[in-house]
């Protein structure tokens, strides 16, 4: 990897993390964990018994975006919608709390706050259960996250799309950002949902995992010419700049026009890939932002995708530890 990254150049690009600015738009959640222990099976049915030891709630979806982005030292802007209830609340103190500017998140009291349960025992997920409405967002609530989109493209460095196709993300709200970036010279990065990939067309990268790309083109991904072949069609497909597809134990690959590199994975365990993707495009944004190249940014976001998975729930990154990061494994590919 020195070839597309030097650990000096590296360096620069992480420490000018602190001056960049990112517009996060997308679908707000709350992770909800509950934690414990199991130690039999349940006499009424063949399922395992937690014995609760603790809760706790964390930012998800766009709002974890939002949050790798502080935790990594950049600033941010976010637009989205929430319930008008409690869960929606606490969303929004939380992100107070770190110092992010909330007014581009709207309330809607006709729909709930989007939370995801995980039941973790053993440091392993049991099962996970979701309350939400994924129905398209009130068109009066789409019109208010416009409006704040066009006032904060001016003062944003880069603009994040985050979909988890839970009714935000549109194809009209997507070509109005682009038209409304696009004034200001502002890039687009997105990770994508597969039943949306039309509405990115001239979006500047697409981040979609393994399965999402083979889905989204076509192409079941299972050797390096398949690999190929679903990168060229959606590449095509899209008119963007750059495609990342994520590809877990197997790192990553970037296409771009006339290139494709494929960059290792550095993971050295795996405890939990839950919000991986959240890191992915906040710490790509980020360097991006930074005036890193796609290839340089794309490398940076391997190695923050590296520690994160090494956590368990919805977990971030710091500054301090993506570099050492950075440093331990770039030293090692001499």
């Amino acid at each position: 990897m020195r070839h597309l990254l030097s650990l000096k150049r590296a360096r620069t690009i992480i420490e000018r993390f602190r001056d960049t600015r990112i517009l996060v738009i997308g679908d707000l959640i709350m992770d909800h964990f509950i934690w414990g222990k199991v130690r039999r099976i349940s006499p009424e049915a063949p399922v395992p018994v937690v014995e609760v030891t603790s809760e706790s709630l964390m930012l998800g979806g766009s709002a974890n975006v939002v949050n790798n982005i502080h935790s990594l030292g950049g600033k941010s802007l976010v637009t989205g919608v929430v319930g008008r209830d409690d869960d929606g609340k606490k969303l929004i103190a939380a992100l107070k709390e770190k110092g992010i500017p909330t007014e581009g998140i709207i309330a809607d009291a006709k729909r709930p706050t989007t939370i995801k349960t995980r039941v973790i025992a053993h440091n392993q997920q049991v099962v996970r259960f979701d309350r939400e409405k994924k129905d398209r967002i009130e068109p009066d609530s789409t019109a208010k996250v416009f409006n704040y989109i066009k006032k904060a493209v001016r003062s944003a460095d880069l603009v994040i799309i985050s979909d988890y196709a839970k009714g935000l993300i549109t194809e009209s709200l997507v070509e109005d950002t682009v038209e409304a970036a696009r004034k200001f010279d502002r890039p687009i990065a997105v990770d994508p949902k597969v039943e949306h990939f039309d509405y990115y067309r001239g979006v500047s990268i697409v981040t979609p995992n393994n399965l999402e790309a083979s889905l989204a083109s076509g192409v079941e991904i299972t050797d390096d010419a398949s690999l190929h072949r679903a990168g060229e069609v959606l590449f095509n497909k899209l008119g963007c700049e750059a495609l990342l597809i994520t590809r877990g134990e197997n790192g990553m690959s970037l296409f771009e026009q006339n290139s494709e590199t494929h960059i290792p994975t550095v993971a050295q365990e795996v405890f939990d890939v839950s919000g991986a993707g959240d890191t992915v495009i906040g710490a790509l944004g980020l360097a991006l932002a930074s005036g890193a190249s796609y290839k340089e940014a794309a490398v940076i976001a391997n190695f923050a995708a590296g520690v994160v998975v090494g956590k368990v729930g919805t977990a971030t990154v710091a500054p301090e530890e993506l570099a050492a990061a950075v440093e331990a494994g770039l030293k090692k590919a001499r």
